[in-house]
């Protein structure tokens, strides 16, 4: 068989091309000479780069969806992934110089790790094609072990690193044996000519076994409960930056790529996968929501969060009316732009030192008001955004949410986001009252100072800046979200259904 390929059906992947061209760049610049600021500022400028064309090819006016090698797509919901990816990437790039900047051993490291997740993160919203759904999965998560055991002289960060290893090499294992179970039966390993084959063949226990592992390792990917068990422990232990990077861009680029597999494999369409998204939905709110109740530490606090979150976006899905999409794209976005915010405050009172110096636990923050209030302000609008309070965009997201369960006649799951938010109110508000305690009598010494000089501390005010302008205004990100679906064969597949 004769297979060739030209570079100009290869462009609509010039934005991954980039992010690769930026790594092995900042590999050479590694090798010739050990210069943090250099490596960070050259990882920088190829996002930026990367992040540019990306917008340029959204909004400059002649964009096609485009099919390359039959394994990947490249249409509007991809370029909206791709660019919260990017953006996500270079906060956390940001937040990992302030951090690491006092770090004794080698920094530079980090960067490199950090843009090759980044090259897998964007093709996993791309894939379309069971070969290449693996392959950027596995290219975006192995530098993440390796992140989250950077800082390895503190016990902690080694834990969460080979924990995150041992259990995500298993979420990895039961994907291929449900890809294995489906491809033996539908002989197609594409997502979009397999729905013919899909759903003749879904009366097969094999099938429905095939793609009910699949759902449960990209569960474990999205810390969806029951497969959260790893999440609390990773968070607290591994550098706050890192975890940043986890929570925003490996998450949006694994609910991304879980979108486009349960919408074109045609798996939407069948009940018992419907019901098993369901029960996860569920479970992921109660589970998220009270076992947060009961902590004192911030980051496992915001860990518990984000399973509840994860839980709000999958009844956004379930819930497919037209507007689904454009209901999870929201919620995506300021679910990002929010946690960015959350955590990269932590990062700013962290250091990666001993296990003393990461400020996780709550009497951490005790009159923090007192001596940091503009960081307390972030902050605060951070867990009231988290909390889905209106004039915030975690408010928009929310409500969007519950819209499309209503829209559907979903009243339990409806009921459910409203519940699961009653229960947060508690726990987001506690955080915020401990700030602004009488501080206590010996303070804790903060790791960065002046941080609003600072490249991070700019970065998260933006965070803020976003989240409140998009609480009051949220129409450019509703008509983005949706633009975004009007032009993806995603859209095709809905109006299909109904």
């Amino acid at each position: 068989m004769n297979f060739t390929m030209s570079f100009s059906e290869l462009m609509p992947l010039a934005p991954v091309m980039i992010v690769a061209l930026t790594t092995i760049v900042v590999m050479i610049l590694t090798a010739i000479k050990r210069n943090h600021n250099l490596i960070a500022t050259a990882s920088v400028v190829g996002l930026n780069l990367a992040a540019a064309y990306v917008l340029f090819t959204m909004f400059g006016g002649a964009f096609k969806p485009a099919y390359v090698m039959g394994m990947f797509m490249v249409d509007a919901f991809t370029l909206l992934y791709q660019v919260i990816i990017l953006i996500a990437a270079l906060a956390c790039c940001t937040l990992s110089h302030a951090y690491i900047e006092s770090y004794k051993d080698n920094r530079e490291e980090l960067y490199i790790l950090m843009l090759s997740s980044v090259t897998g993160a964007m093709l996993m919203v791309a894939s379309s094609h069971y070969a290449s759904f693996f392959i950027s999965l596995e290219l975006m998560s192995i530098p993440v072990y390796g992140l989250l055991a950077y800082t390895h002289q503190r016990s902690k960060s080694l834990e969460a690193g080979v924990k995150y290893l041992v259990l995500s090499a298993t979420a990895s294992a039961m994907l291929l044996m449900g890809m294995a179970y489906i491809y033996a039966y539908t002989g197609s390993m594409s997502f979009y000519d397999n729905v013919q084959a899909l759903m003749q063949n879904i009366q097969q226990p094999m099938v429905l076994l095939g793609l009910g592992l699949i759902v449960f390792a990209l569960a474990f990917k999205l810390s969806l409960a029951p497969f959260h068990k790893w999440t609390p422990d990773v968070y607290a232990g591994a550098p706050t930056p890192i975890v940043t990077f986890l929570a925003t861009a490996a998450k949006v680029a694994t609910i991304g790529l879980f979108v486009r597999y349960i919408l074109t494999s045609g798996a939407i369409r069948v009940e018992s996968i419907v019901t098993i998204l369901t029960v996860i939905a569920v479970l992921s709110i109660l589970v998220g929501n009270l076992l947060a109740v009961k902590q004192v530490n911030l980051k496992r606090i915001l860990a518990y969060s984000s399973i509840a979150h994860f839980g709000y976006l999958l009844i956004g899905l379930i819930s497919l009316t037209y507007a689904s999409l454009l209901n999870v794209s929201v919620y995506v976005i300021t679910y990002v732009l929010t946690t960015i915010g959350a955590f990269g405050a932590v990062a700013l009172m962290s250091s990666p030192y001993n296990n003393v110096d990461e400020a996780e636990s709550l009497s951490d923050y005790r009159g923090l008001f007192w001596r940091r209030p503009v960081l307390t302000a972030v902050l605060t609008v951070m867990m009231l955004s988290l909390a889905g309070i209106p004039l915030t965009a975690g408010f928009i997201g929310k409500f969007l949410v519950v819209f499309a369960a209503i829209t559907t006649q979903h009243w339990f799951l409806a009921a459910m986001i409203i519940v699961g938010s009653g229960i947060g109110l508690y726990y987001y508000l506690r955080v915020m009252v401990v700030m602004y305690m009488t501080p206590p009598d010996v303070p804790r010494v903060d790791a960065v100072d002046h941080w609003g000089q600072k490249v991070g501390g700019i970065m998260v005010l933006l965070a803020a800046l976003a989240v409140l302008v998009i609480g009051i205004y949220p129409d450019p990100i509703i008509k983005l979200a949706a633009q975004s679906e009007i032009l993806s064969p995603i859209h095709f597949m809905l109006s299909q259904q109904h």
